[in-house]
């Protein structure tokens, strides 16, 4: 059944954003774009491999609303009105996709997983799932892990990932939209174009998911009026297949703990 409702969800997808992007395309690009069955390779093989990371998180989390959390917090939390709730788990929830997708700019190691993601160079919906499962779980764990932990009912928190994943489908999607006015509160897909974007100006910019005044509030929005990006991708070398984008982080990590290791280094001067 859940198969089912996945393909059902798939289906739908297609049916709204591939004409979405016909009619209103940001930049010329076709539809059977270089990388898409890399894309659908992430998008029906990576839920697997993510469903033990988010397992782990939410026991955790559970765990800690149980042993530690105060009652009183979790009463308050609990007594809230399902709207309420439903605002207040965006706010948090946005806010800790904001620090961990920085975070995984910002910290080398982790860069080398979140870099799977910026590998891509053709900008369209679908990439929106190429994203390294280790980078998936991180963004959940940052988003996740506090709303459980506080005790907000499944149904909110149900309804904030419902928005939190149409976004994310938005917001990588190859269409005009800016949002005019409204472009320094809630993230457009202009405005995350330009995160994706290699540009030197662009680069590590712009991280939140939902609401773009985190950026504004923590310094880090970059959205000049009337232009776009021209160019997406990183510098670095990256491998075009999924198993490899898998293997990517690990083979650098390696490379560069046998660079660093001077026993290793040793070795291979004798």
């Amino acid at each position: 059944m859940r198969e089912l409702f996945a393909q059902y969800q798939l289906l739908l997808t297609i049916l709204i954003f591939v004409p979405f992007e016909l009619l209103f395309a940001a930049r010329p690009q076709k539809i059977f774009r270089r990388g898409l069955l890399t894309d659908m390779a992430f998008l029906f093989l990576n839920g697997w491999l993510v469903f033990v990371g988010v397992t782990a998180i939410l026991a955790v989390a559970t765990l800690v609303n149980q042993w530690i959390l105060p009652s009183a917090v979790k009463q308050a939390v609990g007594d809230l009105p399902y709207l309420v709730q439903v605002l207040i788990a965006i706010l948090i929830g946005d806010l800790g996709v904001y620090w961990t997708h920085r975070t995984l700019h910002a910290v080398p190691a982790m860069w080398h997983i979140h870099a799977v993601h910026h590998a891509v160079e053709e900008l369209d919906w679908l990439a929106a799932v190429h994203q390294h499962p280790l980078d998936v779980t991180f963004m959940k764990a940052g988003s996740l892990f506090p709303l459980v932990a506080l005790g907000f009912s499944t149904e909110a928190i149900g309804t904030y990932l419902a928005l939190y994943y149409w976004q994310t489908w938005l917001t990588h999607a190859n269409v005009r939209l800016s949002y005019g006015p409204l472009r320094h509160v809630l993230v457009s897909p202009e405005f995350h174009h330009w995160h994706h974007s290699s540009e030197r100006e662009a680069r590590d910019k712009n991280f939140a998911g939902l609401f773009s005044f985190y950026d504004v509030l923590f310094g880090s929005v970059y959205l000049p009026q009337g232009q776009k990006p021209k160019t997406f991708g990183v510098d670095e070398p990256m491998p075009s297949r999924y198993l490899p984008l898998l293997a990517h982080p690990f083979v650098v990590w390696a490379s560069k703990h046998k660079r660093d290791d001077p026993s290793g280094t040793q070795t291979q001067r004798q």
